[in-house]
């Protein structure tokens, strides 16, 4: 039996009780909709794990990577992913700069699983045009943008195989997050007796200006 509060009205108690009576019916047939066909299933099912799990059929080189690049990408990030302008992120370079009072967080730097790269890259874009470029196209584009990192070679082949066995340079930069149960003292060592903020975040101006729109 449920006790409610003496302030809840009673029409809310009556449809709380229904909501819970609702499990008892969800193995039933009601006569809706239908299942999902596997071609729908696969649109959806395009998640990449950072095991390499999920990671398609197909292959790319660095050269095709790079010509896909150039007309699909650098007019966002650069035409070496060095950053277009404040709106879009840089991502190549910023070796050895997390630690330093202006770190720059790029797939050289940063990122800890070169399969999630393919994934984003997948399920996102281009920006605008997410979910058109092809696996091969997909793998292409991992391909180049890990070369212009010094990840992988310029005549690697990328595919399932060989994207998930590439080990990215700041792979051991992140720990497991195991809270409540155990403990995490991995943040608390060498800490600075003294923090001073000289800084803010910086303005990337992505929000459109209101009076320029009007």
């Amino acid at each position: 039996m449920f006790n409610f509060p003496k302030n809840i009205p009673a029409i809310s108690a009556a449809a709380f009780g229904l909501m819970l009576a609702l499990p008892a019916y969800a193995s039933e047939d009601l006569g809706l909709g239908r299942a999902a066909t596997a071609d729908e299933i696969a649109g959806w099912n395009i998640d990449v794990r950072p095991d390499g799990v999920g990671l398609p059929p197909g292959q790319g080189t660095v050269e095709d990577g790079e010509a896909i690049y150039v007309e699909r990408c650098s007019h966002c990030h650069g035409e070496f992913g060095y950053g277009g302008g404040s709106r879009y992120p840089q991502l190549a370079g910023g070796e050895g700069t997390l630690t330093s009072e202006d770190p720059r967080k790029t797939i050289g730097s940063y990122w800890p699983y070169a399969s999630t790269l393919y994934d984003y890259i997948k399920r996102a874009m281009p920006f605008g045009e997410a979910q058109t470029l092809t696996d091969n196209e997909v793998y292409s584009v991992t391909a180049f943008l890990l070369n212009i990192n010094d990840i992988v070679d310029d005549d690697v082949l990328m595919n399932a195989e060989t994207l998930a066995g590439v080990v990215m340079p700041n792979v051991g930069g992140f720990i497991d997050d195991d809270r409540p149960d155990v403990a995490n003292t991995a943040c608390m060592e060498n800490c600075k007796d003294d923090v001073t903020i000289i800084s803010f975040a910086k303005k990337v101006g992505v929000t459109p200006d209101l009076e320029q729109e009007q």
